[in-house]
């Protein structure tokens, strides 16, 4: 049997846009934590680029925020 060679795109880095969406929602961390049910470290960690978020946590936060998931973050090969 031949084995058959899988191609593995690299992804780039994962940036957040939650800090600039809280500054614009005058909101603080453990606000929007609460609201999406995580610990406020949680938000930190997502905003430093610690952690990266399920796709639920992401489409939560984008909902607080009334915008697409793809307006909060982005993978880029920066």
């Amino acid at each position: 049997m031949k084995s058959k060679k899988v191609m593995v795109q690299k992804m780039g880095i994962f940036k957040t846009k939650i800090k600039e969406y809280r500054a614009k929602f005058d909101m603080k961390q453990d606000e929007l934590a609460k609201a999406v049910g995580v610990r406020r470290e949680t938000i930190g960690n997502l905003e430093n680029g610690r952690y990266n978020p399920s796709l639920k946590l992401a489409m939560d936060i984008a909902n607080v925020f009334e915008c697409r998931v793809e307006e909060l973050f982005e993978i880029t090969n920066d």
